[in-house]
């Protein structure tokens, strides 16, 4: 048997239609299958690719932490250089109050952690999400996903989730002082990247800080410049009581983190010790490939380019099939008038050597979330053949 005969065998499989290519190496914003085709990549591993597949400086990374040592012991027992080293480098660009890290393998991991945590902070039980929010597909990270058809078949789930409108400011009244905790996206990805009103997003803060509910802010998609800034919260002028990261936070690497203040994160030493504890997170390899891709995003100019390319994507994405573009940075979704037209252009994308996908909760929707390497004739020859696809029968 060939290799996809193979991977239909024994990998587990979560649709009946996988893409199945067979990639065999990915360099930059370019990936190459098994018969060396290339193909513009739009996805970057759904907002993990950043600073491009295998920059130099992550793989250089990756390899002088294999002379030193791989995994050695459970996350937190003892000081691994990356780790500290990562985490310092992170709190260094996060505001005072985001000063301790407690890292993951996974930003579905990273939710999981941040909700446990918020309820001992809090001592109450109701959690708060938002309708056609994506925060992973654990149990508890399932359970606060707003959506029903993706829950169902699961449940029961966790008993005192509540799920409001997003940015509707009348919602909001509904956090109260028996809420927990309060979990959103600063822009929801999986609904089609929804863009919150500044003042809403503030309202929000404003009535957690009020009732003392904790206010988990997931920037898992969202962090690592892929909105302009080095942070998407950082457009809305507020600052979360915990933030979760992951996708682009191992640059390439399997990686979260939930970040608090010490103060917060404190209660997970006591009563139990060892109130959250995991085996892999922070794994010494993956902390020293994000450490140098964050470094590669503070010393390079890629996240100033960030609008310009949006920009450029935005004037050249012009169609009649074309029905509206969102956008946030290089993180965009192209609307079309049902699944069955996207898809097919999807379909004809891939055949002409440009990967895109579409959204969980916005399947009329085409996926643009490229590495923030991508160069301006490759966005230029991309957009083409969306624009080609789009003229088809």
């Amino acid at each position: 048997m060939n290799q996809r005969e193979l991977f239909l065998r024994h990998i587990a499989q979560t649709s009946d239609g996988p893409l199945a290519l067979e990639i065999v190496k990915a360099e930059g914003a370019v990936l190459y299958d098994a018969k060396r085709k290339e193909y513009i990549d739009l996805i970057g591993g759904i907002s993990v690719a950043n600073t491009g597949h295998r920059h130099t400086a992550v793989i250089e990374a990756i390899k002088n932490q294999l002379d030193s040592y791989l995994h050695i012991m459970v996350y937190g027992e003892f000081v691994e250089t990356p780790q500290v080293q990562y985490a310092k480098l992170l709190t260094d660009h996060l505001p005072l109050s985001l000063n301790s890290v407690y890292f993951t393998n996974s930003g579905a991991e990273a939710t999981e952690g941040a909700m446990k945590l918020a309820k001992r902070i809090s001592n109450r039980t109701q959690i708060i999400a938002f309708k056609n929010s994506y925060h992973g597909s654990t149990q508890g990270a399932l359970s606060v996903m707003g959506n029903e058809y993706w829950r169902n078949a699961f449940r029961p789930l966790l008993p005192g989730i509540l799920h409001l409108d997003y940015n509707l400011i009348e919602s909001l009244s509904e956090i109260t002082e028996q809420t927990a905790c309060v979990i959103a996206e600063t822009i929801q990805g999986e609904a089609g990247i929804i863009v919150p009103s500044k003042e809403w997003m503030q309202a929000l803060r404003e009535k957690c800080t009020e009732t003392g509910t904790i206010f988990i802010l997931d920037e898992i998609q969202a962090g690592f410049g892929r909105t302009g800034k080095l942070w998407g919260f950082e457009h809305f002028d507020i600052v979360p009581d915990i933030l979760l990261l992951g996708k682009a936070l191992g640059g390439g690497m399997p990686l979260g983190a939930f970040i608090a203040d010490k103060k917060l994160m404190a209660v997970l030493t006591r009563q139990p010790e060892l109130g959250h504890i995991t085996t892999f997170g922070g794994h010494p390899v993956c902390c020293a490939a994000g450490l140098a891709a964050m470094k590669v995003l503070l010393e390079t100019k890629l996240i100033n380019a960030v609008q310009a390319k949006e920009k450029l994507f935005r004037s050249l994405l012009v169609h009649p099939k074309i029905q509206s573009v969102r956008s946030f940075g290089l993180w965009m979704a192209i609307e079309f008038d049902s699944f069955e037209t996207c898809k097919k252009i999807i379909d004809a994308c891939i055949r002409d050597g440009v990967l895109t996908d579409w959204f969980l909760f916005a399947p009329d929707c085409i996926r643009l979330s490229p590495p923030l390497t991508i160069s301006e004739e490759q966005i230029r020859r991309s957009a083409a053949i969306i624009l080609k696809n789009c003229e088809a029968k």
